[in-house]
């Protein structure tokens, strides 16, 4: 494998470290403390993972390139480089950028790194062992926040066309006038303007979920201290109150995919707990709209029809049940324990907060390697 190449999590646990081990008695001493293959749960002390990012303007490839091998690079053979790249730049930039020296033919855009201590309560696992794709995320940049802060525009790069809902849910003609009308026709329909209000309210409910993550990190919520002030944690039961940074951006992104839903022209589907709970809030707020806005800009455009605003079907048919509301009722607590009696009894499943995202059984998993849209 050439040095700055890429490697594969399968590539990594074939590989033999070239250090014999056999005449290192202090790799044998950390074999013993820390095995190769253990899980986060065998280890005695705490896991502590570091998280880097660097980026690099390369103004000079072949300088870069010069430089690198000069240092005992080898390239990668063409045939085995992606895309239109002709020469294996990124592989000589990874190869010097582990110094910390300037890299001569290129300046340094990024250097910032993130801890997190791994824990098991938030179903945390090593890296090796990990279900999910281990996704780094650095959250959106400091001087786009600060610029959107001061209430400057976008720049055109991050700014999204609304979608076309008048095609994506184009609706049928009614039947007839009839209410009771049983008529495929004059079945319920997810109207242009409906998909619209649902899909602004989830993007509104992500971008909130972003900022408010921002701003608690992992300090725990305490109501008296943030009700009225954080936009959405302060309105999720009480047990996820003592949820870390991970889980609160998590949520956030929970909001999004349900957004991406409605993009593609999908009825918005929950895959997991957080999916359902984001949405309840998200059709919560669709219905406390009431007519403002209802004709001004592109909304007022969307063809109208008798199914429009009528958020309590949405709540009927989007959810395969209300079980996560239950966690608000103090009548229930305890509710969210998959070996309690009661939860057994009523066939509930897990609802703790480190399994909110575990998806269902019955529909069809998110990408895990989506990363985050901040």
């Amino acid at each position: 494998m050439p040095a700055g190449s890429f490697l594969k999590w399968e590539q990594i646990a074939d590989g033999d470290d070239d250090v014999d081990k056999g005449n290192d008695v202090d790799a044998v001493t950390r074999a013993v403390r820390t095995p190769n293959d253990a899980r986060f749960a065998d280890l005695a002390g705490p896991v502590i993972r570091v998280e880097v990012l660097r980026e690099f303007h390369v103004h000079d490839q072949q300088a870069v390139l010069k430089a690198a091998r000069s240092a005992g690079w080898e390239p990668q053979p063409n045939d085995d480089l992606e895309g239109e790249e002709p020469e294996d730049v990124v592989g000589a930039v990874m190869w010097l950028g582990e110094s910390d020296s300037e890299i001569e033919g290129a300046d340094t855009v990024t250097d910032t790194s993130q801890g997190l201590r791994l824990r098991t309560e938030n179903g945390h696992e090593v890296a090796d062992w990990s279900e999910e794709a281990v996704v780094a995320d650095f959250g959106a940049g400091w001087r786009y926040t600060a610029a959107v802060r001061r209430g400057e525009p976008a720049p055109s790069s991050t700014r999204k066309k609304s979608p076309d809902f008048a095609s994506l849910f184009a609706t049928e003609a009614l039947h007839c006038d009839d209410p009771e009308c049983e008529d495929e026709r004059c079945q319920w329909q997810l109207t242009p303007r409906t998909a619209d209000i649902l899909y602004t309210e989830l993007c509104v409910l992500a971008d909130q979920a972003y900022d408010d993550s921002e701003e608690l990190g992992d300090r725990p919520v305490v109501p008296d201290e943030h009700d009225g002030q954080w936009g959405v944690f302060a309105y999720l039961p009480k047990l996820t109150f003592a949820a870390d940074l991970q889980w609160r951006r998590r949520f956030a992104r929970a909001a999004d995919d349900l957004a991406g839903d409605l993009e593609r022209g999908q009825w918005p589907e929950p895959t997991c707990t957080a999916e359902e709970l984001a949405l309840h809030l998200a059709i919560r707020d669709a219905g406390d709209r009431g007519d403002e806005d209802d004709d001004a800009g592109g909304h007022g455009r969307l063809p109208t029809h008798r199914d429009d605003y009528d958020f309590d079907m949405c709540s009927e048919v989007f959810f395969q049940d209300t079980d996560v509301l239950m966690l608000y009722n103090s009548r229930f607590d305890g509710i969210e324990d998959p070996d309690g009696e009661t939860n057994q009894h009523m066939g509930i499943g897990d609802l703790r907060v480190a399994a909110w995202f575990e998806p269902f059984l019955n529909v069809q998993a998110r990408d895990p390697r989506r990363g985050f849209r901040r």
